[in-house]
């Protein structure tokens, strides 16, 4: 990049040094901060993009694929820049759109070699965005819809078999090796389930109980463990992958978010926390969209004016990022301080608020916040 172009660089972009060895190590805390330009071949790419990677010289940086494709390039085929984050490719929707019209599928590695998919290829996929192969993500989504009907207090044994299993010891012991517990013992538990969704900035994991959704966090971030653990233990909840109505309900409301078409969050929440957290959270809440605050402000306003580093560490032990808008929390002097997410979420989360504010005058500044 030229000293010129260096100078026009948008202050949420990283230095130079920093992009070049991101893209070095294909670092994945950098999906969203920017893309990589090749001028020898007119490509851009991810910053994890697995392609060779050519000589600094070759390189540019641009903060958006808009700004890539603006510069005359065109998009990789490999990393698929245009793509949001952790979305299934194309080549792979007629088998997702397959299974959630049918949960109950048994799909082995035949069957996706008749739908013309390469088992292997559809393995390396599911293992990078969830953690597992698609089959073991296939018997977790049973076993999720069969920890519902155990809550509920269905018969053990129906269930079962109901969930494809073709023993009572078999079904045993999935579950054991899925929650570390028996039939028995999850009956009458909460269960959380576990989803991950696409958007600008990054895939989220939203965990939910059938009527509320009580966690979201970004994938990356290594808190996201910890908070999980939390949710379970004050829910007494069992953990699965799957999707409620409050899991869909709220992806959906992320979409309009990012696309500047949303400005309060109507999805039901199960904070979770202690009595004080519940206060600093509901403050939070109380943040206009497009406004920020600082954490003496956020303290005075709650009639708690030295307890300001009790509410920075309430604000750091939010687990529904974006919805209670954490984000909109900022230094006395008007920096940018502390983010779970990474400040340069926290700095894109308020450029978004700011720019949608300002491409809608017809909306008053003051709107109640999500």
């Amino acid at each position: 990049m030229t000293d010129s172009a260096a100078s026009t660089r948008p202050p949420s972009l990283p230095s130079d040094d920093e992009m070049w060895q991101a893209f070095l190590s294909r670092d994945a805390a950098y999906e969203g901060v920017f893309v990589t330009g090749v001028t020898s071949t007119g490509i851009f790419c991810r910053p994890t993009c697995s392609a060779r990677k050519p000589t600094r010289a070759r390189v540019r940086f641009f903060p958006s694929t808009r700004d890539a494709v603006f510069a005359g390039f065109r998009a990789c085929k490999r990393c698929r820049p245009m793509e949001p984050v952790g979305a299934p490719p194309p080549w792979l929707r007629p088998l997702m759109e397959r299974v959630e019209a049918d949960p109950d599928l048994r799909l082995r590695d035949a069957d996706l070699r008749d739908a013309g998919l390469e088992p292997a290829r559809v393995r390396r996929w599911f293992r990078a965005n969830h953690g597992m192969t698609f089959h073991a993500w296939q018997r977790a989504q049973r076993l999720g819809r069969a920890l519902g009907r155990l809550s509920l207090g269905d018969d053990i044994t129906r269930t079962a078999y109901d969930a494809g299993f073709e023993s009572l010891s078999g079904f045993s012991e999935a579950l054991r090796r899925l929650t570390g517990s028996s039939p028995g013992r999850v009956r009458g538990t909460t269960t959380l389930h576990l989803t991950r969704t696409s958007t600008p900035l990054g895939p989220m994991v939203i965990g939910a109980t059938d009527d509320a959704v009580c966690l979201l966090e970004f994938a990356d971030r290594p808190m996201l463990e910890t908070q999980l653990q939390r949710v379970t233990r004050r829910l007494d909840a069992v953990p699965v992958p799957g999707e409620t109505p409050a899991t869909r309900a709220l992806a959906e409301e992320l979409d309009a978010y990012f696309h500047g078409g949303l400005r309060r969050f109507e999805v039901p929440l199960l904070t979770c926390g202690t009595p004080f957290q519940e206060a600093v959270w509901a403050e939070l809440r109380s943040i206009p969209y497009g406004v920020t605050r600082s954490y003496g402000e956020q303290a005075r306003r709650m009639g708690r004016p030295t307890a300001v580093r009790a509410v920075a560490r309430a604000n750091g032990d939010n687990r529904l990022a974006v919805v209670i808008p954490c984000h909109r929390v900022v230094g006395a002097d008007g920096r940018l301080t502390g983010y779970g997410g990474g400040l340069w979420r926290k700095r894109r989360l308020l450029e978004l608020e700011r720019g949608a504010l300002s491409g809608d005058s017809s909306r008053s500044s003051g709107a109640s916040g999500g």
